[in-house]
């Protein structure tokens, strides 16, 4: 049996000038793990994630199974797996098949911090706009309120409002009913 992998997981926006203040910060104190852009194709389950994640920066893919979806708890148990590059649209063409319709983002633009033992990801996207993702990884639940003790104390320092839980929920829940695929994608390599 393996492992459990579970993401403490918690997300933020703001403008552009807050995105540049904390990138300067991150840039100068933090431990760079580099840039990690991706295009992602998010498929709409009641209940869970699932997605099909081409890591253009690395040349790399992965698909993921988040066992619980955003808006609903800041952990998030999850089975992920890598996959070929070039197996990208085969896997969106078995999940489009067995009936999950999806919803892609072309362009995740992304830069990996660590930062006082969180991981920190700055990102822009054309659904969330600048925002932030703040995440520690742990084995065991009981790991969970420390994990969050830590991620808030980093938020604290930056300056950063994490968003509740009703705000995720809103907030992907709109996305989910208004979102509409680009019709001009570029090919997958």
């Amino acid at each position: 049996m393996r492992d459990k992998n579970i993401e403490v997981k918690f997300r933020s926006r703001f403008d552009k000038t807050k995105y540049d203040e904390v990138l300067t910060f991150l840039e100068k104190n933090a431990k760079d793990l580099g840039t990690d852009d991706k295009r992602v194709w998010f498929f709409v389950m009641p209940d869970k994630l699932l997605k099909v994640t081409h890591n253009t920066s690395k040349q790399t893919a992965k698909i993921t199974l988040k066992l619980t979806k955003i808006g609903h708890g800041s952990s998030f148990e999850e089975i992920e797996f890598p996959i070929n590059e070039d197996d990208v649209e085969k896997a969106i063409e078995v999940f489009t098949a067995i009936g999950h319709e999806y919803l892609v983002e072309p362009t995740i633009l992304r830069h990996d911090f660590e930062y006082k033992g969180v991981e920190l990801a700055i990102k822009y996207s054309k659904t969330w706009g600048y925002h932030m993702e703040f995440e520690v990884l742990i084995n065991s639940k009981e790991r969970e309120q420390e994990a969050e003790k830590k991620i808030r104390a980093v938020a604290d320092e930056l300056g950063i409002e994490i968003m509740s839980e009703e705000e995720l929920l809103k907030f992907t829940r709109d996305v989910e009913a208004t979102y509409v695929n680009p019709t001009n994608l570029p090919p997958i390599k």
